[in-house]
């Protein structure tokens, strides 16, 4: 089967903390399959094209697959105001897809970005998982300070050093990616590269912001996809733009403050930790403490992969779900 193409979905009004509603927003949704459903959660800077490697093979497996363009990205509906992308928001907008789709409860699956929003699902909304997995993004133990104090001790408080901190001030970033989106993709869409060559440029610059001075930055690795593939991803940003992606990352702070259970906690659904062993921004030690978080826990890792797993090795990433799947959720 060809990746579907998208249908637009308009979800009912928000519910969210405290007991106040927003109104709902239309969201981009690729969908394909019959049987028990798998969602998936892509990242930053994708979509929900991302996925489009593992639909044949889950359908085929008798799979109901759904990919949606998630609020600030693509076809989806993108709202002006950067607390309306918190994780209350992320997760509340895939609750109420179920709710339009009338599925009870759904797997979860989610890559970097997403995988934040995956693991949060238990927590906020537990009687819609029937289990998660975590693509390169770990659940981990939560940290004792709001996270962008951790990340300003990293760098010395240099924030220009780090791209999460970087991404703090609007206006900031979307100026620099916005102004030529196929450069990010051809910059950064690349495979893999052992780590020990990681190391040796950030030995020679400790730079943990790619993204600032894409010009000027030397590609790691092979690009991944065709150019074909490449040019759909830049034709989709250069009509968004970034802001809704980044405004994502506008809220760490304030989901850990208003999330403090996740990460202190365990869950109970099935879960599953797909690390890649290249990945330079999520090492696969960082699952390390997922074995107290987690009661129904498996752990798998791809070697010589890099950051864009579902895309960079998706036979192999397909051959793990639909194994974990068959054995964990009916």
């Amino acid at each position: 089967m060809s990746f579907p193409a998208a249908r637009r979905f308009h979800l009912p009004p928000l519910r969210l903390p405290a007991g106040s509603t927003e109104p709902g927003i239309g969201l981009s949704v690729h969908e394909a399959g019959a049987g028990p459903a798998i969602v998936f959660s892509h990242g930053f800077p994708e979509l929900g094209y991302s996925w489009r490697h593992q639909f044949a093979p889950l359908v085929a497996a008798g799979y109901r697959v759904i990919a949606p363009d998630q609020r600030g990205y693509g076809a989806s509906d993108a709202p002006a105001p950067i607390a309306a992308y918190d994780i209350h928001h992320l997760c509340g907008d895939l609750a109420s897809l179920l709710d339009v789709l009338e599925i009870e409860k759904a797997v979860f699956v989610g890559h970097d970005w997403g995988g934040f929003v995956v693991w949060a699902m238990p927590y906020l909304h537990p009687d819609r998982v029937a289990g998660v997995v975590g693509v390169n993004t770990p659940l981990m133990t939560r940290s004792p300070m709001p996270p962008t104090q951790m990340m300003r001790m990293l760098v010395g408080g240099r924030d220009e050093k780090f791209y999460i901190l970087w991404f703090q001030q609007p206006g900031v970033a979307e100026a620099v990616l916005d102004a030529d989106p196929g450069l990010v993709f051809e910059k950064l869409l690349r495979t893999g590269v052992p780590m020990e060559e990681v190391a040796k440029r950030l030995a020679a610059d400790f730079d943990l912001n790619p993204f600032r001075r894409l010009a000027e930055l030397e590609p790691m690795g092979e690009l991944i996809g065709t150019a074909a593939e490449r040019a759909h991803y830049t034709d989709v940003f250069s009509r968004t733009g970034f802001r809704g992606g980044i405004n994502w990352y506008r809220h760490f702070d304030r989901n850990w403050e208003t999330v403090p259970e996740m990460g202190a906690r365990p869950i109970d659904v099935p879960s599953l930790m797909v690390c890649a062993e290249w990945d330079p921004a999520l090492r696969p030690e960082m699952a390390s403490g997922m074995p107290a978080l987690c009661r129904d826990l498996e752990t798998v890792t791809i070697e010589r992969c890099g950051h864009w797993t579902q895309q960079e090795r998706p036979d192999e990433l397909n051959r793990i779900l639909i194994d974990w799947l068959r054995r964990k959720i009916a």
